[in-house]
């Protein structure tokens, strides 16, 4: 039996691409690992992985996932050393959407962190 697919869109199984992170087992090793993790955590509706992989200085003081928003697709469009360019397909009820972003990340204590978007 073949393992999933990890949610992100690389093609690898979840086991050896996002899940690492999401457990907390490694640490994203650029800022597109780290937008892919964040991408599945909202696919999974880990809502904690989102909260300690935002930057603190900009972070909410909660984070909640709608579990009424079902995730299907995610497309890089540009990445670059501490920006990432996404389109992000959703469902919700009887309609589908695309949210465009461009990711800011940052480096603090050796470790990726979300920043901020900018919503096309």
């Amino acid at each position: 039996m073949s393992e999933a697919l990890c949610r992100c869109g690389r093609g690898l199984a979840a086991e050896q691409c996002c899940l690492p992170l999401l457990r907390g087992e490694r640490q994203a090793r650029t800022a597109e690992e780290l937008m892919r993790s964040r991408y599945t955590a909202f696919a999974v509706g880990d809502a904690d992985h989102l909260w300690r992989t935002w930057h603190p200085r900009t972070r909410p003081e909660r984070v909640t996932v709608d579990p009424a928003v079902q995730w299907t697709g995610l497309e890089i469009l540009e990445s670059h050393t501490d920006t990432v360019e996404f389109r992000a397909t959703y469902r919700e009820s009887q309609r589908t959407g695309t949210l465009h972003e461009r990711s800011r990340f940052a480096v603090r204590a050796r470790r990726w962190f979300y920043v901020d978007g900018e919503v096309f």
